[in-house]
């Protein structure tokens, strides 16, 4: 890579490879599916919404509400309108729709009886094919509003919402889905030209030198020209399914993650410039003293991406091997493409602040007739020699202040309320919020609880509104196939996508399962489904809980065996282990103590944790990994003290760039819109910096010069271990 002909054949396979698999694959964004399941078929969601596809066909499908609303109260003009448009549904179908309120059939006084209390709302659901994806679904929503302007005459739905005109939202699941899919569809490009604008102004701002600052952009670039096919040709074989959303922040986080790599090694090998004259042995002696710490970085990285693969909940099996397959290919990108436009680019890659040999400079001062300045280079830094001379203090210094973080992340709400993550204008939420003041909130997705009568009378419906969160409870509908199936239709009291309506669930299957033993039906547990949207909620809080209880050992156990392999020593795994846990944690304390006392926000969404573990332990531990390697390298021929010295000076500021960047990148996230990304933006980017600032320049090497020759065990310890200025040798 660093040879005259090695380094153009290097880069011309780069190039190859990008032109030829974006010729013969399809692209990542080419293959996306984003209707894809997140629960299976083992959940009772889903086994109740299989039920109610075979029984109940009407009641299948992804509803779409259509809410209509006049301040002073909804005209007989405007009922007649809505009845002209749902006739029109009916004759002419929307692509997808499988149904359709009827009414147009029904008599003034029960059209009357459909408005709200004070006449102003009425709410028209639209059901629409089950397995129809968002563009399918925004298809048919863009078809019904065009319908509905025709009709009416006017555009209700650009029409605020709460006044004297006649205004209309879609929400429901549909709207829910279709606004989700918009934040994300208009983040993309944002997204992307923020994530490259930010990288290139903090590179220029560290480095001062353009090149530089386009050389990780160019190792990114080509490296997702590569992984875009390559995943695209994984998705069009069945082996993965992509996401848009698992997409493009993949997309972005690839910038923070490649940049990082390519530091490393960009770092390395400006110090071995200012040591040889020669850039191809410099180049040489940069990839063999930073290869072993990059390739274990990413393989940490990889690993713990994979480990996702363990998972239940589909988001998070979708997101593991686009993210791990990228890290992978950029970091191989990292060890060949970077080296080889190094090596063509050479010294000049640092202009105007060339590194060169003392030798050198002197040569070049007398070219121009200036004087020689000898500047001496600093091995080690201030705070190499703080935590040096000084360990107990600032370990138990960082145990106070991230041990104090931590706790406060005990305090932590989460929810699982999918509008809660949408900005207050966005129709889906201004819809519900209509159906909110105007009827029962559950309107929005009533709990579906089916039961298999056998054929005997129950007092199911009176129970179920006996119970204290029940609204209302609609007349059972009979089974298509099986006449013994029955379908309540329970209207809650409250949000149904909140924790509080999650909660209620057991209690509702509790009590149809006690009136179906009353009614004398045998083994009442599996005559009972409970469905609908938050049925579904709860069924995901707990693939959630599941998956975190156990891809977080997973992840440990797995960088544990990583770390134990490279540095050959269980104590220092341990406390590498350790402080990037407590890090994380003080992350989440940090997080939620911006999020809820600075930002409003009453709850974080439930997945947070998981993504913000995986991300942040595998980055964080590459950190650690990086400076730890350098301190036992030099271990091997200074004593100990002067190592960590050393080693902390030498990797504070390519760690500290990079965690800036990283951390940088996160923080786009949370510029967006959609509170899930604001809150993991927040947690990631505030976890990076505390690994950072804290744990790798401090907490870390403090804890090192500690242990001692302990830190080693069981492997070689050190031959030399320097005390009150004395060096005295040690047998390993």
């Amino acid at each position: 890579m660093s040879g005259p002909i090695g380094r153009w054949v290097v880069v011309g396979i780069w190039i190859a490879a990008a032109i030829l698999l974006n010729v013969m694959w399809p692209g990542i964004n080419e293959r996306e599916d984003n209707a894809a399941a997140d629960l299976s078929d083992a959940y009772p969601s889903v086994q109740a919404a299989q039920v109610a596809e075979r029984e109940f066909p009407g009641d299948g499908g992804q509803p779409a509400l259509l809410v209509w609303n006049r301040s002073g109260g909804l005209s007989a003009e405007d009922l007649n309108q809505l009845a002209a448009l749902t006739e029109s549904l009916e004759a002419e179908p929307l692509a997808n729709q499988e149904g359709v309120l009827p009414l147009h059939q029904l008599p003034a006084p029960a059209r009357q009886s459909l408005l709200s209390e004070d006449g102003s709302t009425i709410v028209l659901p639209i059901t629409l094919d089950e397995a129809a994806d968002t563009d399918g679904l925004k298809e048919s929503v863009e078809q019904l509003k065009e319908r509905a302007v025709s009709i009416t005459g006017g555009d209700p739905f650009e029409t605020a919402a709460g006044t004297s005109e006649l205004s209309a939202r879609v929400t429901g699941p549909v709207g829910i889905a279709i606004d989700g899919g918009a934040l994300f569809q208009n983040a993309d490009v944002s997204l992307l030209i923020a994530t490259v604008v930010l990288v290139l102004v903090i590179l220029l701002l560290i480095y001062r030198s353009p090149i530089l600052a386009f050389i990780p952009i160019v190792a990114v670039g080509f490296a997702y020209l590569v992984i875009s096919p390559i995943l695209g040709t994984m998705a069009d074989r069945g082996w993965i399914t992509a996401d848009a959303q698992g997409i493009s922040i993949m997309t972005v986080l690839l910038f923070g993650a490649g940049t990082d790599y390519c530091l490393f090694l960009i770092t390395r090998f400006r110090q071995c410039l200012t040591e040889t004259t020669s850039k191809r042995e410099a180049l040489k002696d940069a990839i063999s003293g930073s290869s072993g710490a990059i390739a274990m970085s990413g393989l940490t990285v990889v690993l713990s991406l994979f480990t996702l693969l363990l998972a239940q909940y589909g988001a998070y099996h979708r997101f593991a091997v686009p993210f791990g397959v990228a890290i992978l290919i950029m970091g191989i990108a990292s060890l060949t493409l970077v080296p080889a436009m190094l090596a063509i680019i050479g010294r000049a890659s640092f202009f105007p602040f060339v590194p060169r040999t003392p030798e050198m400079e002197e040569e070049r001062a007398k070219r121009r007739n200036k004087p020689v300045s000898h500047q001496k280079r600093k091995k080690d830094s201030r705070i190499g020699r703080i935590v040096t001379e000084r360990p107990w203090t600032v370990v138990i210094a960082s145990l106070i202040i991230l041990g104090g973080l931590a706790a406060a992340s005990s305090q932590i709400r989460f929810t699982y309320d999918l509008l809660s993550s949408f900005p207050s204008d966005m129709p889906s939420v201004e819809g519900f919020d209509t159906i909110a003041e105007g009827f029962s909130p559950g309107e929005l997705a009533p709990v579906q609880v089916i039961v298999d009568s056998e054929g005997k009378e129950s007092d199911l419906a009176a129970r179920l509104t006996d119970l204290s969160f029940v609204d209302a409870v609609a007349e059972p509908e009979t089974g298509a196939e099986n006449a013994n199936m029955l379908l309540y239709s329970v209207k809650l009291n409250v949000n149904p996508y909140s924790n509080e309506a999650m909660d209620d669930v057991a209690e509702l299957r509790s009590t149809a399962e006690t009136a179906l033993s009353s009614a004398g039906i045998v083994a009442p547990d599996q005559k009972v489904w409970i469905g609908g949207q938050t049925a579904t909620q709860t069924d995901t809080r707990a693939a959630t809980e599941r998956d975190t209880d156990l891809i977080i050992p997973v992840v440990i156990g797995l960088i544990s065996l990583l770390l134990l392999a490279y540095l050959r020593s269980v104590v220092a795994t341990v406390y590498l282990i350790a402080t990037v846990v407590l890090s994380y944690f003080s992350a989440l304390g940090l997080g939620w103590l911006i999020l809820h006392y600075g930002l409003g926000q009453e709850a974080i969404q439930g997945a947070i944790p998981l993504y913000a573990f995986v991300f942040l332990v595998a980055l964080g531990e590459d950190y650690n990994i990086f400076m730890v390697s350098s301190i036992w390298k030099k271990s091997r021929s200074l004593p100990l003290k002067r190592a960590i010295r050393e080693g902390v000076g030498e990797t504070g500021t390519v760690i500290t760039s990079a965690g800036v960047i990283l951390a940088g990148t996160f923080a786009v996230l949370a510029t967006l819109p959609i509170q899930v990304l604001v809150q993991f933006g927040v947690v990631a980017a505030l976890g990076v910096l505390l690994d950072t600032f804290i744990v790798r320049p401090f907490l870390v090497p403090a804890i090192t010069r500690l242990l001692g020759r302990a830190a080693f065990w069981p492997g070689r310890a050190p031959q030399q271990l320097e005390e009150d200025g004395k060096t005295s040798e040690i047998r390993a």
